[in-house]
């Protein structure tokens, strides 16, 4: 009897070991053959890349809906899909943390990695405001490019030339959705200038410091609750930093985040009498807001409507 209970025994093992190894091979295979089998490190680039590689690509965002980008870390999981990936469309500028050490651990020689800031001026860290000492521990620049549209334009483009080169084919296509896309966005850019240059203030006072792009580009002059985490959390001295720049510049707004908690925000709204309103700084997006059709368009107006209201 104990030497069938072990016989037994052993063809469980066998056969679940046989069921993992099956699933795991399922799930390294591309959702289809024929296209270019994508992946992008987060919100924004998956979005831009959906709009270039169409019907041509399937493309798969690293970061689920909903979660922080700066803090999310791969899984095991991600590391199989990388393995049957064509591309890896990734930010750069220190955006991904992770990019070095994921990337190392690959056995897929054909991946190609698709940096969107490559060339860009890029703003050092801090850029636009001193925490006298307070400063946190981050990266050398500022990662959050694409809250300027032609920053954007500029990571459309270099999507748009890496699917030509892996898949030359589709080259027409890929290009005549660029066009499409790079108007709306030079349309989006003259559409901030326009309302922007109208407003009569031109202090924000923002969750994390993720509008250093966008306040360069349109004359506005952004001051951080915190640096460029949105997770951490000031202290005191920070709190009273912010409390009397709001008083001193009658700010009547204070920003805080979708991904975030506002707690901060309306904290110190309260103390100067002022209200919060969000400021979407595009590092994803919850499911109920890709469900409902929004984008990178729809959020930047949203964006643009709330910086007009908060400086008229």
């Amino acid at each position: 009897m104990r030497t069938v209970r072990r016989i037994m025994a052993l063809l469980l093992v066998a056969l679940l070991i046989g069921l993992a190894t099956a699933c795991s091979a399922a799930g390294r295979q591309p959702v289809d053959p024929d296209k270019l089998h994508i992946y992008t490190s987060f919100y924004v680039l998956y979005d831009l890349t959906v709009k270039i590689g169409g019907e041509h690509v399937t493309v798969q965002n690293l970061v689920p809906p909903g979660a922080e980008p700066h803090d999310w870390e791969p899984e095991a999981a991600d590391l199989v899909r990388l393995e049957q990936a064509d591309l890896l469309i990734y930010n750069g500028a220190g955006m991904e943390h992770w990019i070095d050490k994921v990337v190392g651990s690959l056995d897929n020689q054909d991946l190609v990695l698709v940096e969107t800031t490559r060339s860009l001026t890029l703003l050092e860290a801090g850029h636009g405001d001193d925490h006298d000492g307070h400063d946190e521990p981050q990266g050398r620049y500022d990662p959050h490019v694409w809250l300027d549209p032609q920053n954007a334009l500029h990571q459309l483009g270099a999507i748009r030339d890496a699917l030509v080169q892996a898949d030359p084919e589709h080259a027409s296509a890929y290009n005549a959705a660029y066009d499409v896309t790079s108007t709306r966005l030079e349309a989006l850019d003259q559409a901030y200038h326009d309302a922007l240059d109208q407003v009569s203030r031109r202090e924000i006072v923002v969750a994390h410091e993720a509008f250093g792009y966008l306040a360069e580009a349109y004359r506005l002059e952004q001051v951080g609750i915190e640096g460029l985490s949105s997770e951490s959390e000031p202290d005191p001295a920070r709190m009273a930093e912010i409390v009397d720049y709001a008083r001193q510049h009658e700010i009547q707004v204070i920003f805080f985040e979708e991904l975030a908690s506002p707690k901060v925000a309306e904290t110190i709204a309260r103390e100067v009498g002022a209200r919060t309103a969000v400021l979407n700084p595009l590092e994803g997006l919850a499911e109920a807001q890709i469900e409902a059709g929004e984008d990178y368009f729809s959020v930047m107006e949203d964006n643009l409507r709330a910086l007009v209201d908060a400086l008229s």
